[in-house]
């Protein structure tokens, strides 16, 4: 990089940059509940009609439509039908079957009328409203043909996709594998939850935002800790990512000028680094490469830079990598509920609660804005939206907000 300064990046800029270095991960045959929210990698079709017989979608009485002449029509009860089973009998001229929903409907009818329509007298039964023939049938296949394509790879199964498949007989679907990543800390500062911190030290929050994020964006974290400021250290924590055969990696910490920050140094002797300012606050260095073949991530340390750089960045690669086509965000427009001015040249992405009004969303800021107070991101609702250009925004002006799900 000329003058050994780093080059500076637009968000999107970073954003293809990475997703053109990352590719679909191979396919895995799973258990049906484990593959909810998974990409499809199969094609399905549908082994026999759903439903499979033509059957009733009420509860009444099975008859001929041709029956069904006058005001009221009396007509004599000569079987009975539930769901699953077939009509002893079928239904003649003059003839009614009582019949449940989803039950098949007997050879000879083609219409039910339902409960609410009729009365019994005796062995008959009196229609009182006769319906239009063909009321209240379902026909054979009417939802899904005998040897129609259902579902077609990339699809996302959400519920109703996985209830599909159950009706289709697939207790297992083959889709894309989840991601495995690696997640390291780093840091003399930075000591493990469960450890009691000295007076210069803090507990390792970072790891566990970037953990929980990966979750929801469908990865599977790998935690390796905390690697102290020392070079070995930090190069045998990236090993140990490899040798756990992660598919992606990302670190916290050390990426930026400073002498103690050596994760670019280890980065940049044992892979394909590329260092990056960032055109953003919070989250300004960044570093991405890949380390033995390995996509690696390093975020900044500060709290908020990393969970927001994780969601910028890492999302789009995990989505991306699990088969998903799309990984665009729920944004909102909010009107802001006071004046933000700034003069950087900057995309700023600033926390903010956000409350619905007859006239759409407010967003109003979480308070202190540094990038190492975690709080403003617990109390927050979605990232707000300042563009480059923006020098001052008077109250009542409208941004985006990125929300914060």
């Amino acid at each position: 990089m000329a003058n050994g300064r780093r080059p500076v990046l637009s968000v999107e800029e970073a954003q293809e940059h990475i997703l053109s270095t990352v590719d679909v991960l191979a396919t895995e045959s799973v258990p049906l509940l484990d593959a909810a929210e998974r990409v499809l990698a199969e094609t399905v079709a549908a082994d026999r009609h759903i439903p499979p017989v033509t059957n009733a979608a009420m509860d009444g009485f099975a008859v001929r439509g041709e029956d069904l002449v006058g005001d009221t029509v009396r007509l004599r009860v000569v079987g009975e039908v539930g769901a699953g089973h077939q009509a002893e009998v079928p239904v003649k001229p003059g003839e009614a079957v009582r019949i449940m929903t989803g039950a098949p409907v007997p050879e000879g009818a083609d219409t039910v009328v339902r409960f609410e329509e009729t009365r019994m007298e005796g062995d008959e039964v009196v229609i009182l409203s006769p319906p239009s023939r063909g009321k209240n049938v379902r026909q054979a296949g009417e939802d899904v043909r005998e040897g129609q394509v259902v579902l077609a790879p990339g699809q996302v199964l959400r519920p109703q996709e996985i209830g599909m498949l159950a009706a289709l007989g697939h207790l297992e679907v083959a889709v894309i594998r989840r991601p495995c990543v690696a997640i390291l800390g780093t840091g003399d500062e930075v000591v493990p939850p469960d450890q009691s911190p000295g007076p210069s030290q803090i507990r390792d929050a970072n790891s566990y935002t970037v953990a929980a994020q990966v979750q929801r964006y469908g990865g599977v974290p790998l935690l390796l800790g905390v690697a102290h400021d020392q070079e070995e250290l930090v190069r045998q924590g990236i090993r140990d990512a490899i040798e756990l055969q992660a598919d992606f990696i990302i670190t916290s910490g050390g990426v930026s000028v400073g002498d103690f920050d050596l994760v670019k140094q280890v980065m940049d002797a044992e892979g394909a680094m590329h260092f990056w300012s960032l055109n953003m606050k919070p989250g300004r260095p960044m570093a991405f490469g890949d380390i033995g073949g390995v996509p690696l991530l390093g975020l900044p340390g500060n709290p908020v830079a990393a969970m927001i750089s994780t969601r910028l960045y890492a999302r789009p690669a995990l989505r991306k990598m699990q088969g998903y086509r799309d990984w665009s965000e729920t944004i909102v427009r909010a009107r802001l509920t006071e004046p933000i001015g700034r003069k950087d040249g900057r995309r700023h992405y600033l926390r903010v609660c956000l409350d619905e009004t007859e006239g759409g969303y407010t967003a109003t800021l979480t308070g202190d804005q540094g990038s190492g107070i975690l709080n403003s991101l617990v109390e927050a609702d979605g990232l707000a939206v300042i563009p480059e250009d923006a020098r001052y925004l008077p109250a009542g002006s409208e941004v985006d907000v990125l929300l914060l799900q």
